[in-house]
């Protein structure tokens, strides 16, 4: 069994419809290959980042950048993490206001630093949330499943 991450942070609901979106395609895809853990990003931490083989993570854009709760995430697991998780597969979708790039760019960042392996660009999501939206996150979240379970990444 695979194990597959999604944390995400906000307060707006935006996101968190994404990200159900997103848990409900991974475990359509490979629900008795990949185990999932969806965890907003202040109840994630280091156990829960180390089990994983996959990471998924969500975030609104706030004032250009990532929410700061996503952030947190980073900043507490970074080095306890360092070269423990070289090489980790991961995906970001964002609920954006403006363009999102600010957002995608400062996690991008942040993940060279602990050596992840992108495996999609990332997904912004500009104003409301769309059925069209809905389906993009389903999809990437069974991407992730998917190549997960079949050992891709």
């Amino acid at each position: 069994m695979k194990h597959l991450l999604v944390i995400f942070g906000g307060q707006s609901g935006k996101t968190r419809q994404l990200c159900e979106a997103v848990c409900a395609g991974a475990v359509a895809e490979a629900q008795d290959e990949v185990e999932l853990r969806c965890l907003p990003a202040a109840s994630a931490g280091l156990d829960d980042l180390l089990w994983a083989q996959g990471l998924l993570i969500g975030t609104p854009e706030n004032f250009g950048y990532m929410a700061g709760i996503v952030k947190d995430f980073f900043d507490r697991t970074f080095y306890p993490a360092q070269d423990r998780v070289k090489g980790l597969p991961y995906a970001i979708f964002i609920s954006a206001g403006n363009d999102g790039s600010g957002a995608a760019r400062a996690i991008e960042r942040i993940a060279i630093g602990y050596g992840f392996k992108p495996v999609a660009e990332p997904l912004i999501v500009k104003g409301e949330v769309t059925e069209a939206a809905l389906t993009r996150c389903r999809e990437l979240g069974a991407a992730m499943a998917a190549g997960l379970a079949a050992g891709v990444f």
